[in-house]
């Protein structure tokens, strides 16, 4: 396949300055990454993800090295991530969303069939830098956009190079009043 990915599009000639490790991991064709995640979170923030996670939002629970695996593939023009975070032999959680370009260097991403958060994306460094816009409650064919700080606070992801085929990601997203409410990180392979 051919095709240009979601993140091709949104970055447009920008494209060109990544590594050739996120550009493996942004690609059109399916592939898969795998590595070690860290997940961190205030306490108080457990009864709240633990929702969240009933929607499939986030994650509930919290780890270091985690091992984690990360399929992506393109149908049409959505792409579907399917994450498996495995925190022991027996108890392995998935985190499954999918992502639609918006126009211009924005990107939604969906965790079920009505929530999601819009994103912008720019490269910096020759970093994917993204910025939370708001989230999105979809009903039918209406989109709703709920500012960010009223419901979770901001969101920045940076990924960076490490390598030909690694790469770190870090997720954060800062309340205003309460600053860092959940964080996860982590380094991966492309293995496509």
């Amino acid at each position: 396949m051919n095709k240009k990915s979601l993140m091709q599009i949104a970055l447009g000639d920008q494209w060109q300055q990544l590594p050739p490790a996120l550009q493996a991991h942004y690609q059109s064709n399916a592939n898969s990454d795998i590595g070690k995640m860290n997940i961190d979170y205030p306490i108080y923030m457990q009864p709240y993800l633990t929702i969240l996670r009933l929607f499939g939002a986030l994650i509930n629970r919290r780890g270091k090295n985690i091992p984690t695996t990360v399929e992506k593939h393109m149908e049409g023009d959505v792409q579907y991530w399917k994450r498996s975070i495995h925190f022991s032999q027996d108890k392995k959680i998935l985190f499954n969303s999918f992502w639609v370009y918006e126009g211009s260097n924005q990107l939604t991403e969906y965790v079920n069939s009505f929530l999601g958060l819009r994103m912008s994306v720019h490269v910096e460094n020759h970093e994917i830098h993204y910025e939370g816009r708001n989230y999105i409650v979809k009903l039918g064919g209406l989109l709703i956009p709920v500012p960010e700080w009223l419901v979770l606070g901001h969101t920045t992801i940076v990924e960076n190079a490490l390598s030909d085929s690694e790469f770190s990601m870090d997720f954060k997203l800062n309340h205003p009043l309460f600053g860092t409410i959940f964080r996860y990180s982590g380094e991966f392979k492309n293995i496509s």
